[in-house]
């Protein structure tokens, strides 16, 4: 434990004898000592320090917590561990050291203390607990010291004491755990009853502590749903509380347990509570009439509020002028403020192109975006790159606007050094938006090291970020040239390939093979890449051929078939490989109609070179693929999806005939790509 530098005790003493005092079995003298040294550290952090630093703390606690000494004694000993309490951080830490919470705990909850001591004692736990070190499992130890506070807190008990038990469960839903706890303790029926006292002392405290109850917990929010007090459910409570009558922070709070509620699942979106209440509440606390704090927790809830829904999102937009309220708080001072509006322009800008537009419209928009992304907040710097995030989901603004600002010159900038977890994952899926085929950025991209940063994020820990660099050189091989192909193999290398197709994550396996798709793509690519490396190419579809995979994944190893036996004029890699043969004639005849029509997609471009139709005759395929159409009815799905392209769902003509020739001309012969996909998450 750091204790602080010594400091002059306090002014009234000039000699040793003063502290010696304390330490007296004399209780008139202790009496005096502790009286003086009360009156002496009340509103001087300067004090409390000398106080703690010469180790008077433990002294105090033996006072406090020994029933045999006078009784004012250890009051006034519960008064200046409580005043210590209001002091610096540090002076805190001494204080939890001192294992000061444990005793007051049990001063608390005893029911044999007194009533005033108890509140003395109650008042300083609650100022120690509010501290993100406090150790509030020690509350969460034992559930009857949560069902003794709430007694304590009875209507009848005295407003403070109430106040301070609300604020006291405000920083015990840390965790899951935590708030389930909570709600087993019968916390919900004593916020409401809280909630409806018209005190805003006891209201605020309530509703702050029933958000953090809900935060994404839908155990604890369907009982809040399904709590009333005196025949009043408790979501009608919340609403009268967003009347513009009551308190804004009342109105900020209830708009927050709301949103929570609607976010944990318990609460639909169209629910009239959140489209005609919460919403517009929070959208008109945004404004320019209320003080900066005020706006910018608004501003963060609605972002919050409205950020998977694209109705929600819509409204928002177009209540309360928000856009421009957002504008304005976007050049406050404070990082809060500043956080909150990119925040939530990222959460309108989601998914609509017409609000993307408003955003962008507003005049400077752009340049506080980027400046927020050098801002030396890193929350402001998270929020920044958010915004950013949603707004490169649009075509026009990444050929226009980001292109005018070089946006990806910062964001490759946010890369150096340690990063954040989380801002990397945000960085890099935005990045895999600029590097879509018709994103002027992309080639600058290219020649600024983008291909080494995004393979050695292949090989991350965190399966969100290997999906991130996965999906942008899937993204980056679109379309590419010969030479970005090559680069992207190379730098690669095929082992990494094979280890990103055994990922756990299902989503890093298909993002993958959208890169060896895209790779695979253009006739003379397909040459030249399979003339290097068709034996690991080969190696690879077969390895997701014989997987535990879906469907949908061997659906995209049969495209990337598909692309070889259309590109590859040289040889015939695929009819040489026995297992994908195997594969395919068994595809062909399974109940599966992805994986059938990959096959019979396969085979169309097997048939379209002349003299392959005996070797298929001889694998067996041209026997599966009849044995495929007489077993197929006309008014199945399997017709219906036919003609659809498996590998790009572009539309193509159907026949009438019956044979095997005919069948497979619902399919293009075609060596396609893949997508170039937009990073939506």
């Amino acid at each position: 434990m750091a204790l602080e530098p010594f400091a002059c005790f306090m002014d009234v003493e000039n000699s040793r004898s003063y502290i010696d005092e304390l330490y007296s079995d004399d209780a008139y003298k202790c009496q005096e000592a502790i009286v003086c040294l009360k009156n002496a550290v009340i509103g001087s952090n300067k004090k409390k320090g000398s106080v703690i630093s010469q180790g008077i703390v433990p002294r105090l606690i033996a006072l406090l917590r020994d029933e045999s000494k006078d009784y004012a004694l250890r009051l006034d000993a519960a008064i200046v561990i409580g005043s210590l309490a209001k002091g610096t951080e540090s002076q805190v830490h001494s204080l939890i050291y001192y294992e000061t919470v444990q005793v007051l705990l049990g001063i608390v909850v005893n029911p044999g203390t007194d009533r005033r001591l108890m509140e003395t004692c109650l008042g300083a736990l609650k100022t120690v607990l509010q501290y993100p070190f406090a150790p509030i499992e020690l509350l969460h130890s034992n559930i009857g010291n949560l069902q003794r506070l709430i007694q304590l807190a009875s209507p009848s008990s005295s407003i403070q004491c109430q106040e301070y038990v609300a604020n006291i469960f405000v920083p015990l839903c840390h965790s899951s755990h935590q708030q389930k706890n909570l709600c087993q303790a019968n916390v919900i029926p004593f916020l409401a009853r809280l909630m409806t006292t018209q005190l805003t002392v006891l209201q605020v405290p309530a509703l702050k502590c029933l958000a953090a109850m809900c935060f994404t917990n839908k155990y604890v929010s369907d009982a809040v749903c399904q709590t009333c007090h005196e025949e009043r459910s408790i979501l009608d409570i919340l609403t009268v509380l967003l009347s513009r009558t009551r308190d804004v922070q009342i109105q900020l709070s209830a708009s927050r347990c709301l949103t929570y509620l609607h976010r944990s699942g318990s609460l639909r979106a169209d629910d009239y509570r959140i489209v005609y209440k919460t919403l517009p509440s929070l959208a008109r606390l945004c404004s320019e009439d209320f003080d900066e704090d005020t706006r910018a927790t608004a501003a963060e809830t609605l972002a919050y509020l409205a950020e998977i829904d694209s109705e929600l999102q819509r409204l928002a937009a177009i209540s309360n002028h928000l856009i421009c309220s957002l504008a304005n708080l976007i050049r406050c001072p404070s990082p809060l403020s500043r956080q909150g509006a990119f925040r939530c322009f990222a959460s309108l800008a989601a998914n609509d192109e017409d609000i993307r537009k408003r955003i962008i419209e507003m005049e400077g928009l752009m340049e506080e975006v980027l400046n927020g992304l050098k801002d030396t907040c890193p929350e402001v710097r998270l929020s920044a790159v958010r915004c950013l995030h949603s707004l490169s989901r649009s075509v026009q603004l990444l050929r226009t606007t980001f292109q005018d600002h070089s946006v990806w010159r910062p964001l490759m900038d946010l890369l150096v050094g340690e990063p954040s977890l989380e801002l990397l994952t945000v960085v890099t899926s935005t990045i895999c938006n600029l590097l879509l085929e018709f994103s002027p950025a992309k080639e600058p991209m290219l020649e600024s090291g983008a291909v080494e940063m995004l393979c050695e994020l292949t090989k991350h820990s965190d399966p969100a970020l290997r999906l991130n660099g996965s999906w942008a050189l899937m993204n980056m091989a679109f379309q590419a040239e010969q030479h970005v192909k090559s680069k992207i193999i190379n730098t690669l290398g095929t082992d990494r390939i094979f280890q990103l197709l055994g990922d756990a994550d299902e989503r890093v396996i298909m993002k993958t093979l959208g890169l060896l798709r895209n790779l695979l793509s253009n006739t003379l690519h397909i040459e030249i890449i399979m003339s290097e490396h068709s034996s690991e190419v080969l190696r690879a579809v077969n390895l997701v051929l014989d997987g535990p995979h879906p469907p949908e994944v061997k659906e995209q190893a049969l495209i990337i078939i598909s692309n070889i036996t259309a590109g590859a004029r040289d040889k015939d890699y695929v009819l040489e490989d026995e297992n994908i043969i195997k594969k395919i004639r068994e595809f062909l005849v399974v109940s599966d109609n992805k994986l059938q029509m990959g096959a019979v997609f396969v085979v169309r471009n097997l048939m379209d070179k002349s003299g392959r139709q005996k070797m298929l005759r001889e694998s067996g395929i041209l026997e599966n693929l009849e044995q495929l159409l007489h077993m197929t009815p006309r008014d199945s799905q399997f017709y219906e999806d036919s003609n659809k392209c498996a590998c790009n769902g572009s539309s193509i003509r159907s026949s009438g005939d019956r044979d095997c020739r005919a069948f497979v001309d619902f399919f293009q012969n075609c060596a396609c790509e893949g997508r170039s996909s937009v990073r939506q998450d």
